[in-house]
């Protein structure tokens, strides 16, 4: 089955805005729960003023004495990682922008250090809802590259050309083949990517004159033209058409949502591109509802080159929390990366750094807003961080998780399908309005589709959103999309409000990670794509439902913002609550306000009341803060208490019967004076955990969080977030 024609992507230029000053570029929606994307225009500088130096320490800067200046809207660097001179080497990359600062009315040339132009290719993907573009794909091929070579590319604002539309003869009359096969029990199952571009309608990905990107899939099929029913291949062929070479991306599925008996097939895996074997696997074992891919180049070797987006501008932009970008990454940390970057883990059906078994506890550096490895990634553009942190969103559809629409072609929306779910019970998936069961089929037998890698949403790291975001590559979109989507329906249908894919039954971290991965899909999925609006409505549907409870309604609210809905207060005989995770869900709405939902904006104003109140509020005392439990009542059908005071008074004495952070205190409780209860030191510790949350109250909470903030900053006892940065986030 080929991909349906879901969508061509705009090929169309880019500019900024007239006047396009940060200040004044906030854009306001008319729909309040879709992305405003507003953002203070104070708190951006043009990399005319501002240079990214993490790690790598590059002294290169963008030249700003000229005319030129006022039009730099970011830079970039290419550096080569081979010893090897390369000559016209294809780069395509993702962008994201900051509100106002590219229009769809102009374009963009990049400018290199030495003054030497590139053209530009521009693939506009999605749009801020004050029309300016949110993110588009980049392509170009650079005249040549040195042996290790670093150049620094300023994005330059120009007048709109027109596009040419690319086309597939090319490709196929020069020759490019390729294919994959999986022979099962002898039988071997095929699918060929030129014969599908060739016999099928393709999608378009990137269209335009220096790259084209063209998407086809099928069921692998035998000799006699028999299609296996689970087993499909999915190809994403980018065709440079000046320098006659293609990159392919070959993707293998076992996924269809409503199949019959699912299971698990073993096989021998082989990919050959240009007639050669370039991947095999004997015996791979290719788990239920999951899929691999590997990456390929046809007609000359792959470019090896590392693209070091501006990390001061992406930061700027919002679409990534305000990491510390004071810090400077280690060698030593980089180069432990790549040692560990091998084996198993790394081969289709592994998960990377990630922890197969996602339900264990304990701290984690997969576990945060994003991952440590990808937060190192940010802060460093090295490429061992980026090898780590790419390879690992590959292996993100190791997990069982991936449910596709045979009828769509997409993963499985709950818009299409209100009554599926993982955890229900056949009553519960009953449709009486389509007059359908939306039961998932089951599995073909109880040991046919065991997998040791488990995934649940209280859990689950955020893979793919960074790689898609920096690369552009559709793999990741869709990966982001498939975890997403599992987020929303994986519940019983009737406790998630079915089509609105409430979170709120979820453990309060649950909700938290569930809301990033949603609210990341709505915020950086292409407009044009049909799930976009899917997306965006079921995080609509959660924030009214958050305000609703919490923000709006004073008698169903309490007086410290912390949540108290699904398995929130469930320590100590149904009294206390994990500040930590509702630290995580405050991090998460926080973010989510600052991909421009207002709605979330609203919510963040109740929830930072809790964090505040633990560090500043009256009766508190700083150091109990990061406690592990809080009593908030005093038995499971007691009222709320209403005063801070009251909870350190009921979660221990220690904390009320010597003056606060006094070294009597610090003795009571085992610590130094000056450090905060919870693993101090630890770069996952529960201080640490609550960082994020100060940080966005520090934003959003006035003078009060501003205060909070300050006395979290004093404490003696810090983490070296270096070797973790996954909590390393500051005030904006």
């Amino acid at each position: 089955m080929k991909l349906p024609t879901h969508f061509l992507t705009l090929r169309t230029a880019l500019a900024v805005l007239a006047g396009a000053a940060l200040a004044g570029c906030g854009g306001g929606s008319t729909v309040e729960s879709t992305p405003t994307g507003s953002m203070e225009g104070t708190r951006l500088l043009s990399t005319a003023t501002s240079t990214y130096i993490p790690q790598s320490r590059s002294t290169a800067t963008t030249n700003n004495t000229d005319s030129t200046a006022a039009a730099i809207v970011t830079d970039l660097r290419f550096e080569s990682t081979t010893a090897v001179v390369q000559a016209n080497v294809p780069v395509t990359f993702g962008q994201v922008f900051a509100p106002g600062h590219l229009s769809t009315t102009a374009s963009l040339a990049g400018r290199l250090d030495n003054g030497a132009m590139v053209p530009l290719q521009l693939n506009v993907k999605a749009l801020h809802a004050d029309g300016s573009v949110r993110h588009a794909v980049i392509s170009a091929v650079l005249p040549s590259l040195g042996a290790h070579e670093v150049r620094t590319m300023s994005l330059i604002r120009t007048a709109a050309a027109a596009e040419t539309t690319g086309s597939v003869t090319p490709l196929l009359n020069a020759g490019f083949t390729a294919s994959v096969n999986a022979t099962i029990g002898g039988v071997r199952y095929t699918a060929s990517a030129n014969d599908l571009i060739k016999n099928t309608t393709p999608t378009t990905w990137l269209n335009g004159s220096t790259v084209n990107e063209w998407h086809v899939s099928a069921p692998l099929k035998n000799s006699a033209g028999v299609t296996h029913p689970h087993l499909s291949a999915r190809f994403a062929v980018r065709w440079y058409d000046a320098i006659k070479k293609a990159r392919v991306d070959v993707v293998v599925e076992n996924n269809w949502a409503y199949e019959a008996a699912p299971q698990n097939f073993t096989y021998d895996a082989e990919v050959l591109v240009g007639g050669n074997a370039v991947y095999t696997k004997p015996a791979m074992t290719h788990y239920h509802h999951a899929r691999w891919r590997k990456v390929f180049w046809w007609n000359g070797a792959a470019p090896e080159i590392n693209v070091k987006h501006n990390t001061s501008y992406l930061i700027g932009t919002r679409a990534v929390p305000n990491y510390d970008q004071s810090l400077s990454i280690p060698n030593s940390a980089l180069d432990a990366l790549k040692a560990e970057w091998t084996g198993a883990k790394t081969e289709p059906m592994g998960v990377g750094l990630a922890t197969p078994l996602m339900p264990m506890t304990g701290g984690r550096r997969d576990i945060g807003l994003l991952p440590g490895w990808t937060a190192t990634y940010l802060l460093s553009m090295d490429q061992r961080a980026r090898d780590v942190t790419l390879g690992t969103a590959d292996l993100s559809g190791s997990w069982s998780s991936h449910y596709r629409d045979k009828q769509t072609g997409y993963p499985v929306s709950l818009v299409d399908y209100p009554y599926m779910t993982i955890l229900g019970r056949p009553g519960d998936t009953w449709n009486s309005a389509a007059k359908r069961s939306e039961a998932f089929p089951a599995c073909a037998a109880a040991d046919l589709c065991v997998t040791p890698n488990k995934h649940d949403v209280s859990h689950q790291p955020n893979l793919a959103y960074v790689p898609y975001l920096l690369t552009g590559d559709y793999y990741y979109l869709e990966e982001l999309q498939f975890w997403g989507m599992w987020s929303a329906f994986s519940s019983n249908p009737h406790y998630r409000g079915f089509e609105k894919g409430l979170l709120n039954a979820e453990q309060v971290r649950g909700q938290a990670w569930g809301l990033r991965t949603l609210a990341e899909a709505a915020y950086i999925t292409p407009d044009a794509h049909p799930l976009k609006s899917h997306f965006t409505g079921i995080v609509d549907a959660n924030l009214d439902w958050y305000n609703t409870r919490y923000a709006a309604d004073a008698a169903t609210s309490n007086a410290l913002g912390f949540i108290t809905n699904g398995y929130a207060i469930v320590y100590d005989n149904g009294t206390g609550v994990g500040p930590w995770q509702d630290d995580f869900f405050t991090s998460a709405v926080g973010h989510t306000a600052e991909l421009g939902f207002t709605k979330a904006a609203d919510l963040l104003k109740f929830k930072i009341k809790f964090p505040i109140e633990r560090m500043v509020g009256e009766g508190a005392c700083w150091i109990g803060a990061s406690e592990y439990t809080m009593k908030v009542r005093d038995s499971s059908t007691s009222p709320l208490y209403t005063t801070i005071s009251q909870v350190y008074a009921a979660t221990s004495t220690k904390f009320t019967s010597s003056p606060c952070g006094s070294a009597t205190m610090a003795s009571l409780l085992g610590l130094k004076v000056g450090e905060m209860s919870g693993y101090p030191s630890a770069a996952t510790g529960y201080p640490a955990n609550l960082q994020p949350a100060l940080a966005y109250a520090a934003d959003a909470g006035g003078a009060a969080g501003a205060q909070a903030w300050h006395q979290f900053e004093q404490r003696a006892s810090k983490p070296n977030y270096a070797l973790a940065p996954q909590f390393a986030i500051k005030p904006r």
